[in-house]
């Protein structure tokens, strides 16, 4: 098969989710206040995806709290913490995507593992906290993720959503690293989205949708292999995507009251 991701693309009901993701991206990006606020957004932007992926971990936090940096929690620190390097790792994503996971699990993990930071986990055990089930051998997780690099490295037709939503998913489950992989996970969609072209300023608080949406069950889904349940997988990543504009566009409306 030599574009996989293509194939996903095309599986029923794909193909209307990422479109209607597209449409909702295009119209954030031509509200009124991005002309004079795109950066004070994408960093809001980014303080409630990094929120949300606490909250996912098990961790919910109030916003303001992060705001006033009263919370030191290693999962909301991890979380904050490699949501503020994704901006520094844009550029290397497409051509190292080895160096910017281990980078990304440095960050998120720092404070939770007594293992190497950055490195894949030497044993067959991993945390399970969204009840998926046993994680593959360490073996099987390293063939896996290298034939994930080669999805990153190589040409598609599919949408970036698509490869978004499959570094996710792969990366959720595999738990590569045996700690922190959610939040490295969703890091690596965002990351995805922006550096593959559609979000490329960082606005769309997609691991919002992601809390707003049961994520465990999509990613159960996905877990099948079935061409059904991978495509509820892309389908919930859609919305997701759809989630976070409508939380960006909520941001922008206040700014523009003042």
């Amino acid at each position: 098969m030599s574009d996989p991701l293509a194939v996903i693309a095309g599986f029923p009901g794909v193909p209307e989710a990422v479109d209607a993701a597209r449409q909702a991206v295009d119209r954030l990006y031509r509200h009124r206040v991005l002309r004079r606020a795109s950066p004070a957004v994408s960093a809001e932007s980014s303080l409630r995806g990094a929120r949300a992926s606490a909250a996912l971990e098990g961790v919910d936090v109030p916003l303001d709290a992060l705001r006033k940096d009263e919370v030191h929690d290693p999962v909301v620190q991890g979380a904050l913490r490699a949501s503020a390097e994704l901006g520094r790792l844009g550029p290397t994503w497409r051509t190292a995507p080895r160096q910017v996971l281990a980078r990304l699990h440095t960050v998120a993990a720092a404070g939770l593992t007594s293992d190497e930071l950055g490195r894949p986990r030497p044993g067959d055990d991993a945390p399970d906290p969204l009840g998926l089930g046993p994680a593959p051998s360490a073996a099987a997780a390293v063939v896996r993720m290298d034939s994930l690099f080669d999805l990153l490295a190589g040409p598609t037709k599919a949408p970036a959503l698509v490869l978004a939503a499959v570094v996710h998913a792969e990366l959720a489950v595999l738990r590569p690293f045996g700690s922190a992989d959610g939040v490295v996970a969703r890091a690596a969609e965002r990351l995805t989205l922006v550096e593959y072209g559609l979000d490329p300023k960082s606005l769309v608080a997609v691991e919002v949708g992601h809390l707003d949406q049961p994520y465990a069950d999509a990613l159960r889904a996905y877990l099948t292999g079935t061409q059904e349940g991978v495509s509820q997988w892309i389908q919930q990543c859609a919305s997701a995507v759809t989630l976070g504009v409508r939380e960006t566009t909520a941001v922008c409306e206040a700014m523009q009251r003042g």
